[in-house]
């Protein structure tokens, strides 16, 4: 059986609204649900940025493509682990301003088992 991404329904400056799971600020996604994402799980900082270990979880719940938000004023990066574990496992990966990554996630989660990781401020 199939089990789709949850819509985001909305996202703003420090607010997002994702079916299913009401509103928050960031957001761990994948297929049949989510979460809040909570930085201090994994000690994630704007600089080096989205870890391994905060996408780890992604591709434990079946993500086969990856959306990462940068936030949305880019300050958010992305470590080059993190990018070279993805290419190593054959997952296709976008890495994208907040609005657009939500743009791009929608319309995936449409067709394909997508998990994204979405910061909604900076």
């Amino acid at each position: 059986m199939d089990v789709r991404s949850p819509l985001i329904t909305h996202v703003s400056w420090g607010r997002m609204v994702v079916e299913g799971m009401g509103d928050g600020k960031d957001f761990k996604l994948y297929p049949g649900g989510g979460r809040a994402w909570d930085w201090n799980e994994t000690g994630t900082r704007h600089t080096p940025g989205i870890q391994p270990a905060d996408v780890e979880e992604l591709l434990d719940r079946g993500s086969q493509v990856i959306v990462l938000s940068r936030g949305m004023r880019l300050v958010l990066q992305t470590c080059p682990e993190t990018l070279a574990m993805l290419k190593e496992k054959d997952i296709e990966v976008f890495v994208e301003e907040t609005t657009a990554a939500v743009e791009r996630y929608n319309r995936l989660a449409e067709t394909t088992a997508v998990g994204g990781l979405f910061h909604s401020t900076c």
